[in-house]
């Protein structure tokens, strides 16, 4: 008879599991004995209660059949041995592993070897009770210690082998090397799960490390750490000792998995978050050099215990946890497929009423800061901040909720804590747990959750819920969570890993916009409400990587993200505008000081008129120490003030048909204010000239009808004797004076600089055209345009407008461009001269669809010309009817009965349409506009412009007002 001692782990089973399937539980046991020598065989045979615990423990766990059957004599060796004694002879075996080995091979085969015992060890003493639950995790946390030291200490004698450093101990290499790791999480609280993964932190000392190449000390020590990783995680054939994650360290995205003390103290001191102050509650200095490693902990302690109670710390934390179940109805409590671990009620809900409350006053009592959650809740109820009572409802919870999560992992070594939805299976876990029925067991289970649910929810009841229907969002921690991914993708994300790494690299500081904690505690309470508007874009990627671009030019964060949460009509805003507006999009990228105009109470209730405008400028101006700061200032304010009028647009605050002459009014203010800075830089080398000079606007400037794109047309028309001289070190005559400076004027306004483009200029529409003076004298003018001048010429003359210069030359300017306007024609020639040159445009610019608002038969260009045509017609005798304004022009032209007042109020619609929908185009994006690949937000704008309830009724709306606007063109110009 096989004799036993008296404190086996089969004397001292307390629980023989009733396998859900006794055929296959004795197939498992019959497995195992067929690879048997006759050791297991005669412990069954001896002891009684040894075939109903391993036929309950293999028929319930492949697992576990499979350990068992690769080594039947260890298997009787273990039902047989005290179990304590076992552990112990195995932490000491493994911790020995790496002495006299010089073969990594070798060492990775006896650590798997090691840890396969102590798997088996540890699952037939927790699942027979001959351990309670701490003393499994307890047991496993041990192990996974001594596998790490085990592994460190090989991997330092082979560096020193290789003459990488030099050891302060050969008999003890770990000592004093200045290699430290730090144990997270449930390692470091002696609370590993069956299937754990170790999370680890590495760092590494360089005053104790002694490197003989100090300045390849990071690679050294990365690459050493990544053997560890390799020893411990990679699966060979005997399996896997231990997985290991390095990714709790200081913003893993952007940093080496082996850190330098002074980096680590510089990142927790400036961008330490909330969540790593919970989780270096736990930390433990488990491996390497300890004395190292405690000493950073203690050093590290003001950055975690803060002396003062830390509420709004605590809000941060507990964000983590509403982020799980931020939507109604999600993770409601339930027991098949419920997550033991981050559902309602769970393990972690329980970790979190600890550390919470710990962080809260662990900085002015140090008898909370217990890394293990039982001896806290213990503590708690010492100090006075929980009842008794709730201590022991949460540590019953706590044990039972652990001990289900084993046995789900036991089952198949899975690092997974959700109950199976299958109840076949679930009461494979049932049985586990020592309930006979399923139904019996879902109770107990319903009850612990509904426990830990009521006493979380009290101890949070005043936090504020993050959303109401977003769904999973936790972006803490190093890892992506599952259900996040799935709620992302529900959103509309394709690439729903970009959105969390993109978050994590958020909340890990790496811009500046977050690296204050205040500015990452209102980013958490902004994320889901920010994904949930970026997700009603069209393309909901795009419009999150242009945001993230947004936020990566922000200085700070704090403002914008705590007025975000605050305002909802912001948000929307913003997320519009990367929906619908590009470019606007980057402007805040390149500009993020232009958010600082749309926080102004009265921004979308006051539109800067000219003086303001002015004032405004001069101001920017007037800081400026050179003619290129200027030149810069005036940049940046002119795309500034564009970027806020294309906001007011977006919103509404200020109509399409307003919107032309805002853009006209902002270049008009920049035009005339570098326009004395330009005249003085240029007579700093060529002197003044004694004369005059204006600025003359055609096109779009002219009509007051710019958009966000358009150009500026401009003529520099002078008054000076053609004889004179500049007065300056260099002297011009006159003609080459003012060429010279209109060239001036032309880089001022157009030369791409350090702060970008300010406006494309334009000086085509001169006299002459290119083939003329780039600046043409008021004589030369007048006598163009009198004697030479081409009916288009004619045509674009009746938007000019001057916009800076000289008051009393501009008035003479004026006279002189209505007299070429009144002058009268030939009416057949003017009106065949016009239907030519559109024709020219049809066949040089042919529209590609109805959606080219400007060039497409009935169009804004037939628009335009009817206007310009029946203004050269009538002016002679009605110089009332010019405007440079088309719809003004319509409107008087219909009014001195000069055309029919219903064509005149079709083409004034037609153009009020095209310039809304062509200034909302314009805003938004560059290329030609395609209604399937547009941006849905882009789309619902323009929908807004044109009062069109659908795309289908938009377009049909534009077809028949280009047939009508056609028609009038053909009746009154010609085909």
């Amino acid at each position: 008879m096989t004799q036993t001692n008296s404190r086996s782990l089969l004397s001292r089973a307390l629980l023989i599991i009733e396998p859900i399937d006794h055929a296959q539980a004795e197939a498992a046991l019959s497995r195992v004995l067929e690879r048997d020598a006759g050791a297991l065989a005669a412990v069954i045979a001896a002891q009684g209660n040894a075939r109903p615990l391993l036929e309950g423990a293999l028929g319930s766990s492949p697992f576990l059949t499979e350990l068992s059957a690769r080594d039947p004599a260890r298997l009787a060796r273990l039902l047989t041995d005290d179990p304590d004694a076992s552990l112990a002879r195995l932490v000491e075996a493994t911790r020995n592993a790496a002495k006299g080995v010089t073969d990594e091979a070798e060492l990775m085969r006896a650590l798997r070897r090691a840890k396969q015992e102590g798997a088996l060890l540890v699952a037939l003493a927790d699942l027979s009770k001959a351990w309670d639950t701490m003393q499994a995790t307890d047991a496993l946390t041990r192990l996974a210690d001594t596998a790490l030291a085990a592994s460190i200490a090989f991997t330092l004698r082979e560096a020193a082998a290789a003459g990488k450093l030099e050891l302060y101990d050969q008999r003890m290499p770990e000592r004093g090397c200045g290699w430290i790791f730090l144990a997270m999480g449930k390692e470091g609280a002696f609370e590993l799960n069956y299937s754990s993964d170790i999370d680890i932190i590495v760092l590494f000392d360089r005053a104790r490390a002694r490197v003989t190449q100090p300045a390849e000390d990071v690679d050294l020590f990365v690459k050493m750490t990544k053997r560890i990783v390799r020893i411990l995680s990679e699966i060979t054939p005997d399996g896997y000792v231990f997985r290991v994650d390095l990714r709790l360290r200081p913003d893993p995205g952007a940093t080496p998995i082996a850190i330098p003390l002074e980096a680590a103290f510089s990142y927790y001191e400036s961008m330490g978050q909330n969540w790593e102050r919970a989780a270096f509650i736990k930390a433990r200095a488990a491996a390497g050099d300890i004395p190292a490693g405690e000493a950073f902990l203690k050093e590290l302690s003001p950055f975690v215990w803060r002396k003062n109670f830390d509420f709004a710390a605590i809000a941060d934390v507990h964000s983590i946890k509403r982020q799980i179940h931020a939507f109604k109805g999600h993770g409601e409590i339930a027991a098949l497929g419920h997550d033991l671990k981050l559902g309602r009620g769970g393990i972690r809900e329980i970790e979190f009423f600890a550390q919470t409350q710990q962080l809260i006053t662990g900085g002015r009592n140090p008898a909370l800061r217990g890394r293990a959650t039982l001896e806290t809740l213990d503590a708690l109820v010492a100090n006075g901040w929980i009842e008794p009572r709730v201590r022991d409802d949460l540590a019953e919870a706590y044990l039972f909720l652990r001990d289900v999560e084993h046995r789900i992992q036991m089952v198949a070594d899975k690092q997974t804590h959700i109950l199976p939805r299958d109840e076949k299976e679930a009461l494979r876990i049932a049985r586990m747990a020592g309930f006979a029925t399923l139904e019996d067991f879902t109770r107990a289970l319903v009850a612990h959750l509904e426990t830990v649910q009521s006493h979380y929810s009290h101890l949070f009841e005043s936090a504020p819920q993050l959303s109401s229907q977003t769904g999973n969002l936790v972006f803490t921690g190093g890892e992506d969570d599952p259900g996040t991914l799935e709620t992302l993708s529900r959103l509309g994300f394709a690439h729903p890993k970009t959105v969390t790494e993109t978050i994590r690299g958020w909340h890990f500081g790496r811009y500046a916009a977050t690296r204050s904690t205040k500015a990452r505690e209102r980013l958490t309470e902004l994320t889901p409400a920010l994904l949930e508007a970026l997700a009603v874009t069209q393309n909901a990627d795009q419009a999150f990587l242009a945001f993230d671009k947004l936020l990566a030019g922000l200085p700070a964060g704090v403002q914008l993200f705590s007025v975000l949460v605050s305002n909802p009509r912001l948000l929307s805003l913003l997320t519009a505008i990367t929906g619908a507006a590009p470019k606007l999009a980057a402007t805040i990228a390149r500009r993020p000081r232009v958010l600082d105009a749309v926080l102004e109470p009265a921004f979308f209730e006051h539109l800067p008129d000219e003086s303001e405008l002015a004032a405004a400028l001069a101001r920017s101006l007037a800081e400026t120490r050179s003619y290129e700061e200027a030149l810069d200032a005036a940049r940046v304010f002119g795309q500034e003030q564009k970027f806020l009028i294309g906001v007011r647009i977006l919103t509404g605050a200020l109509s399409v048909a307003e919107a032309g002459l805002a853009y006209a009014r902002l270049a008009e203010c920049v035009i005339a204010a570098l326009l004395p800075r330009v005249e003085a830089e240029f007579a700093r080398a060529h002197g003044r000239m004694e004369g005059r000079v204006c600025v003359v606007a055609l096109g779009k400037l002219g009509g007051r009808e710019m958009t966000a794109a358009s150009d500026l047309d401009l003529m520099l028309l002078y008054d000076a004797d053609p004889h004179a001289e500049s007065d300056g070190e260099r002297p011009l005559a006159a003609a080459a004076y003012y060429a010279r400076l209109t060239q001036r004027l032309i880089a001022a306004l157009s030369a791409p600089m350090a702060q970008g483009l300010l406006y494309e200029a334009d000086f085509r529409l001169r006299p002459s055209g290119g083939k003329g003076p780039l600046a043409v004298s008021l004589t030369a003018f007048e006598d163009y345009h009198a004697h030479e001048a081409w009916t288009w010429e004619h045509m674009a003359l009746t938007r000019a407008r001057i916009v800076a210069g000289a008051r009393d030359f501009a008035a003479t300017v004026e006279a002189a461009i209505r007299a070429a306007l009144t002058r009268p024609r030939d009416e057949a020639k003017t009106r065949d001269d016009v239907a030519d040159m559109r024709r020219r445009l049809a066949r040089d610019k042919p529209a590609k669809s109805l959606w080219d608002l400007k060039q497409a038969p009935g169009a804004l260009i037939d628009v335009e010309f009817v206007t310009q045509y029946l203004q050269l017609r009538h002016a002679s005798a009605h110089p009332a009817c010019l405007s440079t304004m088309t719809s003004t022009a319509l409107e008087r032209l219909a009014g001195l009965g000069l055309m029919d007042a219903n064509e005149a109020a079709t083409l004034i619609e037609a153009a009020r349409l095209y310039q809304s929908l062509t200034q909302l185009l314009r805003l938004s994006i560059d290329a030609d506009f395609d209604p399937a690949q547009a941006p849905r937000g882009l789309v619902e704008l323009l929908l807004r412009g044109g009062e069109a309830a659908d795309i289908a009724r938009l377009e049909a709306q534009i077809a028949e007002t280009q047939r009508a606007t056609r028609e009038i063109f053909t009746r009154i110009v010609g085909a």
